[in-house]
């Protein structure tokens, strides 16, 4: 069963994670370029990406999986952002 990727509304959201993501990104220091700014886009692009890839697949099961690694990628995403917030308290008490 195919779905619209573009009616679901956990891809809408996973649009707005990333649009949000860029925003914060830009903000962290130009020496994590190749870092953290790299690791957390490609994690946030990834989110929306495998919705809408997998929506394309003709079985649930099948969505399912790309459902599954775009969660992963959350994951990804929520320990990139610890971690950015752990290096600020670091620099902070530094």
């Amino acid at each position: 069963m195919k779905h619209n990727f573009r009616e679901l509304t956990i891809w809408k959201r996973a649009m707005d994670v990333v649009t949000s993501l860029y925003q914060l990104v830009s903000k962290l220091p130009s020496e994590e370029k190749f870092g953290l700014k790299s690791q957390m886009t490609r994690a946030a692009v990834s989110i929306p990406s495998n919705i809408s890839e997998g929506s394309e697949r003709s079985t649930n099961k099948d969505f399912k999986r790309f459902l599954d690694i775009s969660l992963s990628s959350s994951y990804e995403l929520e320990t990139q952002h610890l971690i950015c917030k752990n290096l600020l308290i670091l620099k902070l008490i530094i």
